[in-house]
């Protein structure tokens, strides 16, 4: 008698081999990207930020927003430099000093230091994310005929917006607990106190223009991903994308969807910071609209201030998107493969 094999998707492997995948791929790109971030971040600290990001010292209740390329993270300034991936010791002259100084005087783990606020979100965020997309891709495909080309553009646009659903309130509930350290009966309280005045929708605080930003993001970079692993494919004969392929059109379907949504990405900053740092101070102030800060930003700094922060966005988004989904794909076809060899050694048994 053989055993049932857990069912396969028409794309050769199951929900779970996607999400095994999807998970390994944001460990790998977390400890690829997260020491090019924490240099970053310590370098900002003695000098100017990034227009972009706006980082406080060392007040209670301020916040900055710490980006791996992967995904977003609010951390609210604990008394100054409480937190070793951002306090500033020493004085670098850029990136390869800092980078020499760091290993030199705190030891090359201190790199990785910013490491765990980024998987507590990343990892179950990047589940959700690539296994939805793959789910509605192969369901869109199969239903959309003629219009199956587009297939890429829906399904990474409903992705992200589900994905994102699920995390916000999340995102939110963690920014709580750092800034007041409150306990999981405390925190329970606070959750509950918020919703009883504000409703359940406060919990979703921010979401808007997360949704403005990595919609169309997500839309535009899985488009075009799609269409650049098929044209190498064509281009170079073959029907498997190799890993440099897909590499390839990771890194170029980031880098064009990073510079398009880039006035997005700006608003989305400025609102993350300003509602974190109503949580960490306990405000219940009405937060500006999306159209309000676009307005102070080209009041402040013209129409050029909703294109600040080009080249670090690039850097960090481009490696980041070219790591995760070559990653992403090297498990499917490991997987892939290894389903179809078990498919055969069972019919064979059946034979």
């Amino acid at each position: 008698m053989s055993v049932q094999s857990p069912e396969v998707e028409p794309n050769g492997i199951t929900p779970l081999q996607q999400m095994l995948s999807s998970c390994s791929g944001a460990l790998i790109t977390s400890l690829f990207v997260t020491p090019l971030d924490v240099v970053k971040i310590r370098l900002q600290a003695q000098k100017s930020p990034f227009p972009k990001v706006v980082f406080f010292f060392p007040p209670l209740g301020k916040c900055f927003v710490y980006c791996n390329g992967l995904m977003d993270h609010l951390c609210v300034c604990e008394n100054g430099n409480s937190k070793a991936w951002y306090k500033a010791p020493g004085h670098f002259s850029g990136t390869l000093d800092a980078f020499i100084k760091i290993i030199q005087k705190e030891g090359i783990r201190s790199l990785w230091s910013g490491l765990p606020p980024t998987l507590v979100m990343a990892v179950p965020a990047t589940v959700i994310y690539f296994t939805c997309y793959d789910q509605l891709h192969a369901a869109l495909r199969s239903r959309m005929g003629d219009g199956a080309d587009a297939a890429p553009l829906v399904a990474g646009a409903l992705a992200r917006v589900g994905s994102a659903t699920v995390i916000s309130p999340l995102e939110l509930v963690r920014t709580k607990l750092q800034s007041r350290h409150l306990s999981y009966r405390e925190l329970r309280v606070a959750v509950g106190a918020s919703i009883a005045a504000d409703g359940w929708l406060s919990l979703w605080r921010g979401w808007g223009p997360t949704l403005l930003r990595d919609v169309p993001f997500s839309a535009m970079y899985w488009y075009n991903y799609e269409w650049g692993k098929a044209w190498l494919c064509e281009r170079y004969g073959t029907k498997e994308a190799s890993v440099t392929m897909t590499f390839a059109a990771g890194a170029a379907s980031g880098s064009i969807a990073a510079i398009v949504t880039l006035p997005f990405d700006v608003v989305k900053t400025r609102r993350q910071v300003e509602l974190g740092e109503q949580e960490a101070m306990n405000l219940s102030a009405k937060s500006s609209t999306t159209l309000q800060v676009m307005r102070r930003i080209v009041a402040e700094n013209g129409a050029g201030g909703l294109f600040a922060g080009f080249l670090p966005r690039l850097i960090k988004v481009a490696p980041a998107c070219a790591i995760m989904i070559s990653t992403y794909e090297f498990g499917k076809a490991f997987f892939r493969k290894r389903n179809w060899e078990r498919e055969r050694v069972n019919l064979q048994d059946q034979a």
